[in-house]
């Protein structure tokens, strides 16, 4: 059971640093330090937004609009760190 606890939180780690990547992304694709007209670029957040967005949607629907500002990946990130947190503490039942 240690083992499938293990590989639920790897799997918590690795979404957590997609949405990161994916933040960083935005912002660089935002202030134009990267360019989507360039093959790997587009490719990259390409695949990131086809991942990322049946999460982002679902999160979308339930928040009020912000203006402008999309606080889906702050949100999916808070859930996360709290569902990280849930099983880091109710370790002890899985041994």
């Amino acid at each position: 059971m240690v083992s499938i606890l293990q590989i639920l939180l790897l799997l918590l780690d690795v979404a957590q640093w997609v949405i990161i990547a994916h933040i960083i992304m935005s912002w660089l694709i935002n202030f134009q330090v990267l360019n989507t007209r360039q093959p790997l670029v587009a490719q990259l957040w390409y695949g990131l937004n086809r991942l990322l967005e049946p999460v982002y949607g679902t999160v979308r629907r339930i928040l009020p609009a912000m203006s402008g500002i999309d606080f889906a990946p702050l949100i999916v990130l808070l859930g996360i760190y709290a569902l990280r947190i849930v099983i880091i503490n109710n370790a002890a039942s899985f041994y």
